[in-house]
């Protein structure tokens, strides 16, 4: 469905911030892509939904592609009318409407007003804490109630893919657990296909069939996700863990942009 061709992004004419990046996420399936602040996971997002423009930004080689359309010249309205919804790191939510308004707006470019409640509900389904907040105004959600809520917003647009940018940023690990079983039963139930971008290396393997690991704007390292997991590096540096399953410090492995055996 989605193919991203060595695209590289520029800002400001000056920036180059992602060299040569490619990548595929396939119909059905959930990929994650990993990697340290700065590694380019969500400028690849942008670039993919369309929004670098408003940040100076562009693809200034290669092309990215959705169901063998290219999109990489698309505005964000024409990227969502394509199939494909972003949920933004930091929630972003309206917080003068209600919790519900907020849904309704994900559902604001579909013509067939018919299926947008049959959609509310299967939101509701999904997070039943949401209706018993139909009301209450957005900005007085707690961190994960707004998570659900952006989630559910991002499905009420009816996409074929998500792109969600650090869901477990800042949330309780309850929390983090509910989102991600609730991303795994809409990949399951709805067939649709997600991207997530994450720190937490553990959580986003758990869920995704496929990972990719980024590491100064470019790929460094993919596979199935019970390959990755068992990967020492992964391990060490994005799970914190040594080989003997011990967790280290981030001070202990002081080595790490030395030593990366997938840049040998």
């Amino acid at each position: 469905m989605l193919v991203l061709n060595n695209i590289e992004v520029i800002y400001s004419n000056v920036i180059l911030v992602l060299k040569g990046v490619s990548f595929e996420v396939r119909d059905g399936q959930i990929s994650s892509l990993l990697g340290a602040n700065g590694a380019g996971k969500t400028t690849t997002l942008k670039a993919i939904s369309g929004l670098l423009k408003s940040e100076l930004g562009e693809v200034s080689d290669g092309n990215i592609e959705w169901d063998g359309k290219r999109i990489d010249r698309m505005g964000p309205d024409g990227v969502v009318k394509m199939g494909i919804a972003q949920v933004m790191e930091g929630r972003r939510v309206f917080q003068h409407l209600t919790m519900e308004e907020n849904l309704k707006v994900g559902a604001h470019l579909r013509k067939d007003s018919m299926n947008v409640k049959k959609d509310l509900d299967m939101v509701y389904d999904l997070f039943p804490k949401l209706k018993e907040l139909h009301n209450r105004i957005s900005g007085y959600l707690s961190g994960g109630e707004q998570q659900m809520m952006v989630l559910g917003r991002a499905l009420m647009a009816k996409p074929k893919l998500v792109l969600l940018d650090e869901p477990s940023l800042g949330l309780a690990p309850i929390i983090v657990t509910e989102i991600f079983s609730a991303v795994k039963k809409i990949n399951v139930e709805e067939k649709t296909s997600f991207l997530i971008v994450e720190q937490n290396a553990r959580a986003a393997l758990r869920v995704a069939g496929f990972g990719y690991v980024m590491d100064n704007g470019r790929i460094v390292l993919y596979g199935e996700s019970e390959k990755l997991v068992d990967n020492e590096d992964i391990r060490e540096f994005y799970m914190g863990l040594g080989d003997l399953g011990q967790r280290k410090s981030y001070r202990e492995v002081k080595h790490y942009k030395r030593r990366k055996r997938w840049l040998g």
